[in-house]
């Protein structure tokens, strides 16, 4: 745990050095790159006292400063606030007069930070990257460099890539394995970069490094076409052809891939493991008991499920997570770990889910403490990649912006765990071929309730923001719809349906919106949350239905239907859930959401403490970002608010199960 007063590194030094607390009760700071919202930065100002509030709407701003800041300062309080204006808003003269005439003026920029690099490349590195970047500058004490040598030193000293020295088509995989399925967060200006040196060597003529390079989904797909190629070549033991033409491959490139170089299995292995790839039908092919191939290989069922466990259990058993972790390697982590429990949920024997159990109490616990440290940092980060669920509509904005996108679609489907989105996913692939899922996961609110969650969702803004409505949903279509009018969409080009998830869907949506006319398409389904809240049958038994529901083809003709109208389409949900057991009900307080069976709302700390006192595995949890007069006590572990015993699947609580939530793309094969 960071400690107030450590100096995480000395790039955040240039900054920490002027944050002294008490010096001045406001601080207004120009930040257009972003840099007091870098987690570790925004961890040790919270440390110090500081709190943080982006000026970007007037008004929302006005109401969060008034209600909050003002009325406490003037009944003589100190509390240190930091307003920040960043990306477009960088002026500090643009702020309200009031705030000038007392607020301490700051300006911070990777330009000061890095002088010797070209500012528009390192703009867009990720700040959590800024370490590695800072290190390699002291060392190498570089002249001034322009774009390209800035974009090789970073490719170099950042990501360990040096393009001039691949030459071969075994370094070249290794590179590109690397990459995507370590999801190295290369941006489009250096990937960029790479493909032009790659290219004027002459090489990879016979690859198409545009695709392959840039593009994660097209690069897998790429080689599970080659694997049966390699497979074949093992059961003939025969040379084969080189040319992709004569395989009729859909994507351009060489047939033959190093797949039994010792440095390239291990990967594949992986991506085979966490269905990134496929396994194949391969008869009559002879491999050793244990060998890597297998995990390519179709086999029987509860073959196919005991190699993926054991497989899964090694890698979730080697992350290295710790309290310094960023919530990307958490992401990352939540990833594997739900194709862990999908397999788990669905039919693993008594000896694997009693291991799965004692490692999920480790992980809920480690996964506890580091939202306890970490969670109020992920509110401000900017929505360029969201880590929270408030920053999805933004990102979509912007996103409609850079690829001149027209029409957007946002599913979110109620109640959805990551975990369960991995049962969704394996029956989407097989109704529809020709969809590519580009899949990343983002974080709920904390508490993980609908009414909380889903409004942050569709207004794009902290709950703090919506006190009047937190307790119901029945805001949802006003908030989704004064977010896009912000964006000069009219209220014509907005729609926003609930209550979706049974009947037919292309004729529900039919009803219900004008594709010649709809821009900005917002849509609930609620089955999930349904399945939920009626389940006896634990984790499990939400597989089981889940799996039906999807079976009866009501989401991917809602996704079919939406994809042939032109819209670009994201799938989240706003909380997951996890089983839990009954460990008593408090008499006192209100519920926040009658479904939320492991948090209590109390509206004040003085009578959440009364009564946590008398549940000892509850958590105070500190209101980050939620309305006054909001004080959650929250569940930790497998443990909720009921009768003594009972067994539920629930939600409300800080579980990774609850909190990591996916977020998916949809589109249409480009090949």
């Amino acid at each position: 745990m960071l400690k107030t007063g450590v100096i995480v590194s000395s790039w955040r030094n240039t900054i920490l050095k002027e944050f002294v607390p008490n010096l001045s009760r406001l601080t207004l700071v120009s930040d257009p790159d972003c840099l007091l919202t870098e987690e570790k930065l925004a961890i040790e100002l919270r440390n110090r006292g500081f709190d943080l509030i982006e000026f970007n709407d007037p008004i929302e701003f006005r109401y969060a400063y008034e209600s909050k800041y003002r009325s406490i300062w003037d009944m003589g309080k100190q509390t240190d606030l930091v307003v920040i204006l960043r990306l477009e808003n960088t002026k500090l003269a643009a702020l309200p007069y009031d705030l000038l005439q007392i607020g301490r003026k700051l300006s911070f920029s990777l330009g000061d930070i890095f002088p010797h690099l070209s500012y528009p490349v390192i703009e867009q590195i990720d700040r959590g990257l800024l370490d590695l970047l800072f290190d390699a500058q002291k060392k190498s004490s570089p002249d001034r460099m322009g774009d390209n040598a800035s974009k090789d030193f970073i490719l170099r000293h950042v990501f360990g890539v040096a393009a001039e020295l691949i030459s071969t088509d075994v370094e070249l995989m290794r590179f590109l394995l690397r990459l995507h399925y370590g999801k190295l967060a290369i941006p489009s200006i250096l990937t960029d970069r790479l493909v032009e040196v790659l290219n004027n060597s002459g090489n990879f003529n016979d690859w198409v490094l545009s695709k392959v390079v840039t593009d994660a989904e097209h690069f897998f797909a790429f080689v599970q076409e080659r694997w049966p190629i390699f497979l074949n070549s093992l059961k003939q033991k025969s040379s084969i052809k080189e040319n992709y033409q004569d395989y009729c491959l859909k994507i351009q490139g060489p047939a033959i891939l190093p797949f039994n170089h010792q440095d390239i299995r291990v990967y594949i292995d992986n991506l085979f493991v966490e269905r990134n790839l496929t396994p194949v039908e391969f008869p009559d092919i002879n491999t050793e008991k244990n060998s890597w191939i297998l995990s390519g290989i179709q086999a029987a069922k509860s073959d196919d499920d005991d190699i993926r466990i054991s497989r899964l259990f090694e890698l979730v058993n080697t992350a290295s997570l710790s309290m310094d972790s960023r919530y990307t390697e958490w992401i990352a982590f939540a990833m594997k770990w739900a194709e862990l429990s999908s397999i788990i949920h669905t039919g693993a024997n008594t000896e694997h889910r009693k291991s799965y159990d004692e490692k999920s109490q480790k992980i809920n616990e480690l996964f506890a403490d580091w939202l306890k440290t970490h969670y109020a940092s992920l509110i401000n980060l900017p929505p360029s990649s969201p880590a929270m669920l408030h920053h999805v509509p933004r990102y979509l904005a912007r996103y409609m912006e850079d690829k001149k996108c027209h029409k957007v679609a946002l599913v979110v489907i109620d109640g959805l765990s990551l975990d369960q989105w991995i049962t969704v996913r394996n029956i989407i692939r097989k109704q529809n071929k020709d969809l590519t899922l580009r899949e990343s996961a983002t974080f709920a609110w904390i508490p993980t309730l609908t009414s909380i969650s889903r409004q942050a969702i569709f207004s794009g803004k902290p709950p703090f923001y919506f006190p009047s409505s937190i307790n119901t949903t029945n805001s949802e279509e006003k908030l989704w719809k004064q977010f896009w009018q912000g964006y000069d969409f009219t209220k014509h080009d907005i729609a926003y349906i609930r209550s979706l998830g049974d009947g037919n869907a292309e004729t529900v949506i039919e009803s219900l919106i004008n594709p010649a006319q709809t821009k900005i398409v917002g849509l609930v389904i609620d089955k999930v949350d349904k399945i939920m809240h009626g389940m006896q049958l634990g984790a499990t038994g939400m597989h089981n239905q889940i799996n039906q529901w999807c079976q009866g083809k009501y989401l991917i003709s809602l996704l079919n239907y939406l994809i042939s109208h032109d819209y670009e389409i994201w799938i989240t949900s706003d909380h997951g859930n996890i089983e839990s057991v009954g460990k008593g009900s408090p008499l006192e307080g209100a519920i926040a959401d009658s479904r939320g069976e492991r948090v209590r709302i109390y509206p004040t700390p003085e009578l959440r403490s009364r009564i946590s006192s008398d549940y000892t595995f509850a958590y105070e949890w500190l209101p980050s970002g939620l309305p006054d007069q909001y004080f959650p006590l929250i569940a930790t572990g497998n443990n909720a608010f009921i009768n003594e015993g009972k067994s539920i699947v629930g939600h409300g609580g800080i579980s990774i199960e609850e909190v990591i939530v996916p977020l998916i793309k949809i589109e249409r094969k480009t090949y």
